[in-house]
């Protein structure tokens, strides 16, 4: 890498780091009015007709998941998969991120062992990235906001110890709990944070999909994702995801 590379790779680090939430403010607003199932802290799951599906079959994914929990150890912080994000994952080892999608690149490999969990994926349209989220007790994700509204979160809960009422997120003013089984949907440019207080760990399928849109802002959306996933912030995450897989993620 000479010079020049090196210093626009530090610049495009430090846009999408500092800079880059303030300069999409203004595109974030014609996103939200294009928006086709409106703008919300929670959606309405029945919204979403994919997610009867994995509902429907969340036991399956649960069985592979508990296969790959087997070997928890080798699976990777979510820290070492994207550094950057140390002001939220500060406890080393608390939260653990099992890829099958990253950024819109794909992982054969871990899709490879869970191939219930990947045909269920396939039923969600425009899916950019998907892992099993991890949370040990005691873990507390502090208040943050996601990069861009040009895309939702879906959350399947897969293990909630009981009391679930100890296992919780908030997005702006509003909070839920996850249940075994149960879908969540939320917009994560909303200010949000998480807490696992229970002695047991919690898992949920974590996938972001591109929102529905109507028009010039879902072109102009798709265009700036592929803008995001080609930032080298993106890129060096993709490149960590690699160290714990046979293969080289490949795009989706």
């Amino acid at each position: 890498m000479n010079i020049f590379q090196k210093l626009m790779k530090s610049y495009f680090r430090l846009h999408f780091r500092v800079f880059g939430k303030y300069s999409y403010l203004g595109i974030e607003q014609i996103i939200r009015k294009a928006s086709l199932v409106g703008d919300h802290t929670f959606y309405d799951s029945k919204d979403f007709p994919w997610v009867a599906e994995l509902e429907n079959n969340w036991q399956l994914i649960r069985e592979e998941l508990d296969e790959v929990l087997k070997d928890r150890d080798s699976i990777p912080n979510f820290l070492q998969i994207s550094p950057d994000q140390k002001k939220i994952d500060a406890e080393a080892g608390k939260w653990k991120t099992f890829f099958f999608y990253g950024y819109g690149y794909r992982l054969d490999d871990n899709l490879k062992r869970c191939p219930n969990t990947a045909r269920l994926l396939q039923e969600i349209p425009d899916l950019q990235t998907a892992f099993f989220s991890i949370l040990a007790p005691g873990k507390h994700i502090p208040p943050h906001r996601g990069p861009y509204a040009g895309v939702l979160r879906y959350h399947l809960g897969l293990r909630v110890p009981e009391p679930n009422e100890k296992i919780k997120i908030r997005v702006g003013n509003d909070y839920r709990n996850w249940s075994e089984g149960k879908s969540l949907i939320f917009d994560d440019t909303y200010e949000h944070e998480v807490w696992n207080e229970s002695d047991g760990v919690r898992v949920v399928l974590f996938v972001d999909f591109v929102r529905p849109l109507k028009g010039f802002p879902q072109r102009l959306n798709n265009r700036l994702i592929r803008m995001i996933t080609n930032s080298p912030l993106v890129q060096d995450a993709v490149n960590n995801m690699e160290k714990f897989t046979e293969k080289k993620p490949t795009a989706a």
